[in-house]
């Protein structure tokens, strides 16, 4: 009788652990709104437009990144990026001016790149077994929600210690430390160089060509969109809109007396109700087309979005909508690069996946820098949430047409 292999392995374990990191800090970027820009009395817009640079340069980087490491290998990949993601914090502590703050976070957004979902679960994904292939998937993008969960109170903590450039630098040992699980880091032998040179142009051209392949690239679009104006901006939104916390409630009894306070934990609901939401999109990606999955998540989510924006913004209302978005949060990652990885085999997962994740960023960067432009334009963010229902109910309708094959028709891995 043939021996299951195990769901948890080393690969998936180290693979965990930098993708925590990354998006603990990642996560915390929106807590950094409020004190930056009262710091240097910058236009809300000026940090947006600095957090959507690293939204693009994350997206831009992220196929050359999967390319990297297909040819040169996973672990120095993954170094390049942390030893990125390092300089950037380091370079944004000392950034004085709009200009300099937007420029440093193209190094950040390249080190999220080489230290997040495109090399890491290419490398999940070829580690696995075909049974246990989409749960491994959606474990390592639930590790990227725990970090998530601690990231933005951790931002809030060290502020109340602490200046934000002092925050980004203890930031930058985080992510340098979480490379002490590389050696871990051991996936199956890559293609050699010549086989990848003869067969990756073929592959990429027929994803091109194919219609499927650009339906997923346009659908990610919406889930780039909501889920980088909800990081950038929500903690901003909460402290600004929400109504006051009442004196001897349960919140106030739990330590969030300020809806400052409140804002960084609605990120760490986010992340922590995600936890599940992702483990269950990576269950049910094994029993169900993945393209009916996708569409039920965006459309599920342009509903929550707009009964939130309709109701009075209180304390409870926050903390529901948090723990509604977080389920459907990064629920799309592992049936998206899955459905990558079904339709086009695992040899190029990395590249193609970093091809699609670039529309992904596309909708960040657009979800981040309208954020703060049309803050500063109207005052209020009301618009940008109804552009944000708009683009998910279009993700839903687009996933639709899919032609998800019953087996992939691609090279082997």
């Amino acid at each position: 009788m043939l021996q299951r292999s195990p769901l948890l392995n080393p690969v998936l374990i180290a693979g965990c652990v930098i993708i925590m990191t990354g998006f603990a800090i990642r996560a915390s970027f929106g807590v950094f709104q409020i004190p930056i820009a009262a710091e240097f009395n910058w236009p809300r817009a000026e940090f947006s437009l600095a957090i959507a640079i690293q939204n693009l340069a994350w997206g831009f980087g992220q196929p050359f990144f999967g390319a990297i490491a297909e040819k040169v290998g996973d672990r120095k990949a993954i170094i390049l990026g942390a030893v990125m993601y390092a300089a950037g914090l380091v370079l944004s502590a000392g950034a004085t001016t709009p200009l300099a703050a937007q420029m440093t976070e193209i190094l950040v957004g390249f080190g999220i790149a080489g230290t997040g979902f495109g090399v890491i679960l290419a490398v999940v994904g070829r580690a696995a077994s075909d049974d246990n292939r989409s749960m491994a998937l959606a474990v390592a993008t639930a590790a990227g929600s725990a970090g998530q969960v601690f990231g933005a109170p951790l931002a809030e903590w060290l502020l109340t210690l602490m200046t934000w450039q002092s925050v980004f630098l203890v930031f930058a040992g985080l992510i340098l430390s979480s490379l002490a699980v590389l050696p871990m880091m051991r996936s199956p032998t890559p293609a050699s160089r010549a086989v990848l040179e003869e067969s990756m142009g073929h592959v990429l051209n027929r994803a091109m060509r194919d219609p499927s392949f650009m339906l997923i690239f346009v659908g990610f679009f919406s889930c780039g969109y909501q889920l980088g104006f909800i990081t950038a901006h929500f903690p901003a939104f909460v402290t600004e809109m929400c109504g006051p916390i009442m004196a001897g409630g349960i919140l106030a009894g739990l330590g969030i007396t300020t809806t400052s306070a409140l804002g960084a934990i609605a990120i760490s609901l986010i992340g922590l109700a995600n936890i599940g939401g992702t483990l269950l999109a990576g269950w049910a990606g094994k029993r169900f087309q993945r393209k009916y999955l996708l569409a039920g998540i965006y459309a599920a989510r342009t509903f929550v979005a707009a009964a939130f924006i309709l109701t009075p913004i209180t304390p409870a209302t926050v903390i529901l909508f948090s723990l509604a978005m977080g389920s459907l949060w990064l629920a799309t990652v592992p049936l998206t690069s899955g459905l990558v990885a079904h339709l086009y085999g695992l040899r190029y997962m990395g590249t193609l996946y970093g091809i699609v994740f670039f529309s992904h960023q596309l909708g960040s960067f657009m979800g981040v820098w309208l954020g703060g432009r049309l803050y500063d334009a109207f005052g209020s963010y009301t618009a940008v949430w109804w552009i944000g229902v708009g683009v998910g109910a279009f993700s839903a309708i687009v996933h639709l047409p899919i032609r998800e094959r019953t087996a992939p028709a691609a090279l082997p891995a």
